[in-house]
């Protein structure tokens, strides 16, 4: 049986859909009301839309956020770490963040600024070396628990980033820094993983990058993660955290604008951006 949960717009107007096996239900409230609610009665709710079937439902495909924030995590795969101290030339600062119990987290979006599947995201004017990373998404409820998973894109420019680490806010944060979708797989409806996770970037109908990697990889759990997080944070509106990346280009690749990023995970789907350039150089 496939579960999912989307978020649509149609007419002017977006909701939220529980699809069952090809038939659809609308869900009744939002997805940051189900997140303030324990996973079993989140559970009822997703599972009332599912055995109410209505009619054909698709619009126009939104990120599945709507007052969630976006966190992120970094270098929780070797290759990650190994990017970071290639881009930078501060090998023992990634080292140490690599070994330590304590993670790397750090704040990527506003809901607002996410884009969807099919959606662009962007890369800055004000950089030369930028790439995507492909990552399992956690979408958490207001007590940390795992509500479901979905598939993320932590776009990034890794020459700011490399120019200072304090730098990293500006590689990270800017308008269509992240795309997340194409929905929310529920964490009763798919093992809990490992996930295998491939990245395609194609440039003029060629296939420009390609790799693939697996959560099996990662230095940390994705529970461990999440309590890290809520160590002094509260959501009560649930909260999304990526939980990075294990495929990192190398050195000589950067993403273009008009290239098409595609990161797909049997489990949980596939997520098409195109790329854009935003905004200004002084």
């Amino acid at each position: 049986m496939s579960i999912t949960i989307h978020h649509l717009r149609s007419g002017g107007t977006s909701r939220w859909a529980v699809r069952r096996d090809g038939d659809w239900g609308e869900l009744d409230g939002t997805l940051a009301g189900l997140l303030a609610l324990p996973l079993d009665q989140a559970r009822a709710v997703v599972e009332r839309a599912v055995r109410e079937p209505g009619p054909d439902l698709p619009g126009e495909a939104l990120a599945p956020v709507d007052r969630q924030e976006v966190w992120a995590a970094g270098v929780t795969y070797l290759r990650s770490r190994d990017g970071r101290k290639e881009e930078s030339g501060h090998g023992a600062l990634y080292d140490h963040v690599y070994d330590n119990d304590r993670p790397e987290l750090f704040f990527k979006s506003s809901p607002w600024r996410v884009v969807g599947d099919g959606d662009a995201v962007g890369i800055r004017a004000d950089s030369g070396w930028d790439v995507p990373e492909a990552e399992v998404a956690l979408v958490l409820n207001a007590a940390g628990a795992v509500f479901g998973y979905t598939l993320g894109n932590d776009m990034s420019s890794r020459s700011i980033e490399g120019e200072n680490p304090l730098y990293l806010p500006q590689a990270k944060i800017y308008d269509r820094c992240c795309a997340l979708g194409p929905a929310i797989v529920p964490a009763w409806a798919v093992d809990p993983g490992p996930f295998p996770i491939a990245l395609r970037v194609v440039r003029d109908g060629r296939e420009a990058f390609a790799g693939t990697t697996s959560t099996s990889s990662m230095a940390r759990g994705f529970q461990d993660l999440a309590d890290w997080l809520f160590r002094s944070l509260s959501f009560p509106a649930g909260v999304v955290l990526l939980t990075g990346t294990g495929v990192v280009p190398d050195a000589d690749f950067t993403t273009r604008p008009g290239d098409t990023i595609e990161i797909s995970s049997p489990p949980l789907g596939i997520l098409t951006n195109s790329v854009v350039t935003v905004g200004t150089v002084a």
